[in-house]
């Protein structure tokens, strides 16, 4: 389905009978009302960073429901669409953090060096914020994180705000770094996220583990 070492990873969850039925349920939605991401693009963070090259997971909760603006990536959007205020936040802190001041908006060249841009719901209605919660999503991503919990190789999670942040207890191998905040959104971002450094701690954890660090 995704093409990639994901598919050997999920064979066993997606033949699972929850998972059928959120197929059945998410097909249904597509046909009858407008949910995005594109119907192509819904398992996007999987196809652009896989198993084995997951270095960092950015942990969000369902995708940007606004016209046009969810691309399958967790608070990424296409460079056409306005830049939402969460990820206007993040690159205000990338820009504090390392100097960076990022232009574009489609974050897939983070997915590309090993960031897993991962929103634990994986579609969502028009307008409608958490309108697909509690139809199978979370159980299939609380699975994709338990998968990476079992790695060998350090995987950094990072986990802005209380509802990524409760996925910490999926996360049981203290290999693995957890760098967590409140969530950059403007209720927030000021409490916590502004000035808590998290591309430069993931880049030197990157480094003494030997490893690329990220170009943000």
């Amino acid at each position: 389905m995704i093409n990639k070492k994901w598919d050997e990873v999920l064979a066993g969850e997606m033949k699972k009978e929850y998972f059928k039925n959120l197929g059945i349920f998410v097909k249904k939605e597509y046909h009858s009302k407008r949910i995005f991401p594109p119907y192509q693009n819904i398992f996007d963070a999987l196809r652009f960073t896989d198993y084995d090259e997951v270095k960092v997971v950015i942990l969000g909760q369902d995708p940007y429901h606004g016209l046009g603006e969810a691309n399958g990536l967790s608070f990424s959007v296409h460079n056409n669409i306005k830049r939402p205020p969460s990820l206007q936040n993040i690159f205000k802190e990338l820009e504090s953090d390392l100097g960076i001041k990022r232009e574009t908006n489609d974050l897939s060249d983070w997915a590309k060096q090993g960031v897993l841009l991962l929103n634990s719901i994986m579609t969502v209605e028009q307008d409608k914020p958490l309108s697909h919660k509690d139809k199978g999503w979370e159980q299939f991503t609380d699975f994709i994180i338990k998968s990476l919990n079992e790695r060998e190789d350090p995987v950094i999670f990072v986990l802005w705000g209380s509802f990524a942040r409760s996925k910490k207890e999926l996360i049981t191998n203290s290999r693995h770094p957890i760098i967590e905040s409140v969530h950059p959104s403007p209720l927030s971002a000021n409490r916590g996220f502004f000035g808590s450094k998290p591309f430069s701690k993931i880049n030197n954890i990157l480094k003494k583990n030997g490893k690329k660090e990220i170009n943000w």
